[in-house]
């Protein structure tokens, strides 16, 4: 009794295809990258001497690596990124108080993983945004969903959303993302009806996905940002339950640039408005001319003044003067 393979029946059973079908098989099982290279990936095969086994595997890998960037590049755009910013690119030196390792960790994405929260804190400049972006695009290669959005921006959203009766489905929206960036957070202060929306988007995504929030202000300030100490409890209370707070210290990237070029800030120099001030006005003073002093005018009682003819000289040159 014969016993063949399982495996070398169904592939006896394939009859020989024509080579010019190739390319309609590659299409059908979705393969483009293979189609579209298969004449320059069969050279470079055979240049390098591989047997079948290894050739197949040089074709499924160059399939997965442009699988991965198409996949990449529409995660890219769905994230929603205002600009491209990269870990390599981040300046560490101008900030010492950021420890790089840390920031390594925290690019392996375990935290995005363990659905934990990250705040970055810290002064306007000092690369919050920048983090947050480079964050970001580290999770995308690494094929978590991420999400950034401004927090004013959020708010406003929200807040459309609860106008049109859909807050359900904007706040599912959100918090179905692996990650979500709120950027941005404390530069203006929330009304009370804002920071109620933002604490259901907090609670939503409390213990199902990781939130990244970026903020000028520390947390203990949060309750003016707010507007509700309570509201603000609440809400740090599930933020920070599982979390990773960086607080960055130093100057503003932005004004680097200008300390180096030896610009300095220009100083307004504020003048102090003084209460004007009631003057009294006093009748102008006759200027008398110099040499000897005048004699009275005579004036005769009861009767019209007469005036010398010196007496007229005397007052023409004061007149003069």
């Amino acid at each position: 009794m014969s016993t063949t393979n399982p495996r070398n029946r169904s592939t006896a059973a394939i009859p020989p295809v024509p080579t010019e079908e190739l390319e309609a098989m590659l299409t059908r099982l979705r393969l483009p990258a293979i189609r579209d290279r298969l004449d320059a990936l069969l050279e470079e095969a055979a240049r390098r001497e591989m047997n079948l086994r290894e050739a197949l595997a040089w074709l499924c890998a160059a399939e997965v690596a442009r699988k991965d960037q198409l996949r990449m590049e529409m995660a890219l755009r769905l994230a929603r990124f205002p600009y491209v910013r990269t870990l390599e690119a981040f300046d560490f030196e101008a900030q010492p108080s950021i420890d790089p390792a840390q920031i390594r960790e925290l690019a392996t994405c375990r935290w995005v993983a363990n659905g934990d929260t990250l705040l970055l804190l810290g002064p306007p400049g000092v690369g919050k945004t920048h983090l947050a972006v480079a964050l970001g695009r580290e999770a995308v290669r690494l094929g978590h969903s991420v999400q950034y959005v401004g927090a004013m921006e959020l708010i406003s959203a929200l807040a459309k959303a609860q106008a049109q009766h859909a807050l359900e489905a904007r706040l599912t929206q959100y918090a179905k993302t692996r990650l979500l960036i709120i950027d941005e957070l404390g530069y203006l202060p929330l009304e009370p009806n804002a920071a109620y929306l933002f604490f259901q988007l907090i609670s939503r995504c409390y213990e199902r996905g990781s939130v990244l929030i970026t903020s000028n202000r520390p947390v203990m300030e949060w309750g003016e940002v707010f507007g509700d100490q309570v509201v603000a409890t609440a809400i740090l209370d599930r933020l920070l339950h599982h979390s990773h707070v960086l607080t960055i210290r130093g100057d503003s990237y932005r004004l680097r640039e200008k300390r180096r070029s030896g610009l300095r800030g220009i100083r307004i120099k504020r003048h102090r408005c003084r209460k004007p001030t009631t003057t009294t006005r006093h009748p102008p003073m006759k200027h008398r001319s110099k040499g000897r002093r005048k004699a009275p005018i005579s004036r005769p009682s009861g009767g019209p003044v007469f005036v010398s003819p010196e007496d007229q000289k005397r007052m023409s040159l004061d007149r003069n003067h």
